[in-house]
């Protein structure tokens, strides 16, 4: 079953792999145990669900009537470790008992994803040969595979944990596997759903229309053309355009065989690229000049000029400049030793600015980290889109990211997870990952690879692999200061701002334990600074349950040196912005969000420490909240930041009698039916200038449909192209048509619309990338590619099409953008390298879509979503592929798979027809 070769031990010799300094007894060898975690059933109470994980001991010896102790996260926790009043978890703890076991969290304090599955009196030794199913019941639902328990280690007699492997089964079919309650009634994906959206015919498309985003004017005179000789072509540019010129002869360089040198001396007419400013361009006729607006023009006797209103403009008009050039030039410089000579690209007169200002994208590399280099690439392809805002939550609960001088303790403890009950070391493990395939993490035997991890097959990341649970992530990782450096300098070198989210007052327990480590570390030699950035009253018996299981995660009001962390870590990442000189001092993320509110004081309301600072006593939650932002916010501003919010402190966190004074709110809750859907047009209205962030749009985290394949998470809906693409931002209750159970959407009457004074105040909007699932690059490209591209259309485009039948029009029209033309490119598209920092990087891990399919009158028909990207079938179980041309006569016994295949060859995951 598994790729791991099996360990025959000798049970009780000395010969045995499993020695005594390992175990007092012999169990099976780690190798020899098979597990498979299957949903049974959502039926069986409100907010829990029946599952069940099987064990199978391929071993020698039996797994033992006790002296284990099987370790795993799951972000659907046992009901077991429930409060004891809780109705859900006395039945989960009895259901579990009467199996002679014991489920209960791992962790000495209790608080996250960790569990740890014991036996009890009485429990019946698994037995060499034997599978046993444990059911256990399960808090909430289980939609996707990637909802289940992963990263399973098992200790004998508390000795080091060693890896078990684990798959999981859904079937798609069932409905009491799929259906998360009685009113679900968003269906499972399948071929004929999917042959029913795909009704989009192929389209001749103008230039305007092949490019993304799509451009204000494009004007093209009839079958003119300009042949770009690379070996003769220059480009020109003023000083004040170095950097925009370097950037646009690295690019064509990797894909042309010319030098394209800058302010040759030789003028070479029709083969030279101009850059130059005009601060008053008027892209859009209404006298006024426009920021970040370039013109294109493309002549066939006069070559190529880019004007920009400022050097962002000119960057712009550069990169529509390289999405015109043919694909098959970027193909043959991925597949060939020799480029291309010369590129043909349409005479065009391109007149384009954006639609806002703040055009942005959030990735959290708190949860699974990502390398510099990863982070690199996605700057580049946001570039590319013409995306300028780049928010990155390096602090949040699971990790602490970068390095704070004076503080060593953020990453010497903070930026590791792995096997530490006590958290003396680092934090215990979440969702599976701690530090990759690699030791030092307390767990061993973990797999060697992402192949081993995938149970022999090397995943292509197309959709949910089993890697996912068995160690594939990042648990460990962060940057130094000379790291983010080299991303602030990146990204300013692509007109992109830095905006760092630093979570507070909750989501902050990376930052606690850390600072608990430290204070332990000085208790004895140095009581005042083992306190100086303490975060917590120790005597807090405070009780509060977050979102994501914790318990311990929010920092302390009342305490002076919870000011004085924050001062200093807000100190010195002013310090990192100051040493690049071309990065942009913007704003600081102070985040706000997901305090829980199952009481009215809950937060600190048991903390002495409240009581005993006269700032604070006396206090109640909300007010101690209001406390804290105001100080918090006078920390971010006075090193020069403006301070971004999340939308929750304006909407409930406080009191709401308090004025912060000018903060950025990014909105994010709009789930329909959760009552918050229109706090970001209320507060837009009130004055306050908002990002908006909506969740059942602009998440790429969420799975792009239902179905257990998918990779993502689902409590906001689900949400794919289409939906980042159709977004509305000045009319979200339009995008309203069914909730996250498939349900229509009413409307509520405390529903606010957005005043004309309220549209001045949204700045804009930004894609949100977080990363509890994001355990690869390809898996990070999967989820944001091609979402990202709707998003970007939102953005910038200056001409929403109105509601009805012209969206759907504008929808059929970008499903051709991207299976003729952008979809093709990324297939091919290299990362502009200025100043060769990383591995060559071609080629984007996009989401290739699933086709649909059906069988009419004993013929086989075909379609995908992207029209004009291939599709095969096959009528022999995938031994044989054929390429789809029309409709195929089959024989009544055929069985139909099928799979949609990209420019470069990859292929989606598997079809089938019934």
């Amino acid at each position: 079953m598994f790729a791991k070769k099996q360990i025959i031990t000798a049970s009780l010799s000395g010969l045995a792999l499993l020695t005594a300094s390992h175990y007092s007894v012999a169990h099976p060898h780690p190798d020899n145990l098979a597990l498979r975690w299957q949903v049974v059933d959502h039926g069986i109470g409100e907010n829990i669900f029946l599952g069940s994980l099987t064990i199978t001991n391929n071993g020698l010896e039996p797994l033992g009537e006790s002296g284990w102790a099987l370790y795993f996260s799951s972000v659907r926790p046992p009901a077991s470790v429930l409060p004891g009043s809780d109705p859900n978890g006395q039945y989960a703890r009895q259901h579990i008992a009467a199996q002679n076991l014991s489920l209960e969290n791992a962790d000495d304090a209790k608080s996250g994803d960790y569990f740890v599955l014991k036996p009890t009196a009485g429990f019946a030794p698994i037995q060499p040969g034997e599978s046993r199913t444990i059911e256990i019941v399960a808090q909430y639902w289980q939609m996707l595979k990637n909802d289940s328990p992963s990263g399973f280690h098992i200790s004998y007699n508390n000795q080091a944990p060693q890896a078990v492997l684990v798959d999981v089964m859904m079937d798609p079919s069932d409905p009491k596997q799929t259906k998360q309650a009685v009113n679900d009634n968003m269906p499972v994906q399948t071929s004929a759903i999917r042959f029913a959206e795909n009704s989009v015919t192929h389209m001749a498309l103008p230039l305007k229309n092949r490019l993304v985003p799509q451009p204000h004017s494009v004007v093209t005179p009839n079958d003119e053309f300009l042949t770009l000789m690379s070996q003769l072509t220059s480009i020109s540019a003023p000083a004040s355009l170095a950097k925009e010129a370097t950037f646009l002869q690295t690019a064509l360089r990797d894909i042309l065989s010319g030098t394209f040198a800058i302010n040759s001396t030789v003028q070479n007419g029709p083969n030279l690229i101009k850059l130059q400013l005009d601060p008053n361009l008027d892209t859009n006729q209404d006298n006024q000049p426009d920021a970040s607006g370039y013109k294109l023009e493309v002549d066939a006797f006069s070559g190529i000029t880019i004007t920009g209103s400022d050097a962002q403009g000119v960057f712009y008009g550069i990169q529509t400049l390289r999405q015109m050039i043919p694909t098959a030039v970027y193909k043959t410089a991925k597949n060939s030793a020799t480029l291309s000579d010369n590129a043909v690209l349409p005479a065009s007169t391109i007149l384009d600015a954006p639609r806002f200002e703040y055009r942005g994208m959030m990735l959290d590399v708190s949860r699974n980290f990502q390398s510099k280099e990863t982070v690199f690439k996605l700057l580049d392809l946001m570039a590319f889109y013409k995306l300028n805002k780049f928010e990155i939550n390096l602090a949040n609960d699971e990790g602490w990211r970068l390095e704070i001088p004076g503080i060593p303790e953020l990453t010497e403890f903070g930026a590791k997870r792995g096997y530490d009950l006590s958290e003396s070391t680092m934090l215990h493990t979440f969702m599976g990952a701690a530090n990759g395939f690699a030791p030092g993490d307390g767990i061993e035997n973990k797999p060697t690879d992402e192949t081993a991890a995938n149970l022999g097959t090397a995943p292509s990341y197309q959709g949910f692999e089993i890697a996912q649970q068995n160690f594939l992530g990042k648990g460990w990782g962060y940057y130094t200061v000379n790291d983010f450096k080299e991303i602030l300098q990146y990204a300013a070198d692509r007109h992109i701002d830095v905006i760092i989210e630093y979570d507070f007052p909750a989501h902050a327990r990376a930052a606690i334990k850390a600072m608990e480590y430290r204070y332990n570390k000085y208790k004895d030699s140095d009581p005042a600074e083992a306190n100086r950035f303490r975060l917590i009253d120790p005597l807090d018996q405070s009780q509060y349950y977050t979102p994501q299981f914790y318990t311990d995660n929010f920092i302390n009001p009342a305490l002076e040196s919870t000011f004085t962390f924050l001062n200093h870590v807000v100190k010195e990442t002013r310090a990192i912005y100051d040493a690049v000189p071309d990065a942009t001092l913007t704003r600081l993320h102070g985040g706000g969000d997901e305090l829980p509110h199952l009481g009215p004081n809950e937060w600190w309301a048991q903390s002495p420490a409240v009581d005993q600072n006269p700032a604070t006593a006396g206090k109640t939650d909300a007010e101690l909240f209001d406390y804290f932002f105001l100080r918090w916010k006078q920390i971010v501003n006075q090193h020069g930041f403006d301070m971004a919010t999340w939308g929750d402190v304006l909407s409930h966190n406080g009191t709401g009698n308090v004025s912060y004074g000018e903060i950025f709110p990014v909105f994010w809750n709009n789930v329909w039916g959760w009552g918050n859907e229109h706090q970001a047009y209320k507060f837009a209205n009130q004055g306050h200038k908002v990002v908006l962030a909506h969740a059942t749009n602009l998440y790429l985290d969420l799975a792009y449909n239902k179905h257990p394949d998918e990779i993502g998470y689902h409590w906001a809906g689900y949400t794919d192209t289409k939906k980042a693409f159709e977004y509305r931002p000045f009319n979200i209750y339009a995008n309203a048509e069914h909730d996250k159970l498939g349900n229509p959407v009413p409307w509520d009457p405390k529903w606010v619309l957005l005043s004309e004074a309220g549209k001045q105040n949204v700045q804009g909007i930004q894609a949100q990338l977080f990363g509890e699932n994001q355990k690869s690059p390809e898996i990070l490209d999967y989820m944001t590619f091609p979402k990202l591209l709707g998003a970007a259309e939102r953005a910038w485009v200056q001409d929403m099409p109105a509601q009805g039948a012209a969206t759907t029009e504008a929808w059929h029209t970008f499903t051709n953008t991207l299976g003729q033309y952008a979809l093709p490119l990324l297939d091919y598209y290299q990362v502009v390298d200025i100043n060769a920092q990383i591995p060559q990087q071609v080629g984007v891990n996009y989401r290739i879509p699933l086709p649909g399919g059906a069988i009419e009158g004993g013929k086989l028909i075909v379609n995908t979503r992207f029209v004009g990207m291939a599709t095969e079938y096959s009528i022999d179980q995938g031994v044989t592929w054929h390429r789809y041309e029309g409709p195929v006569t089959l024989t009544a016994s055929s069985k139909v798979q099928l799979r949609t295949v990209s420019d470069s060859g990859k292929v989606s995951r598997v079809a089938t027809v019934n």
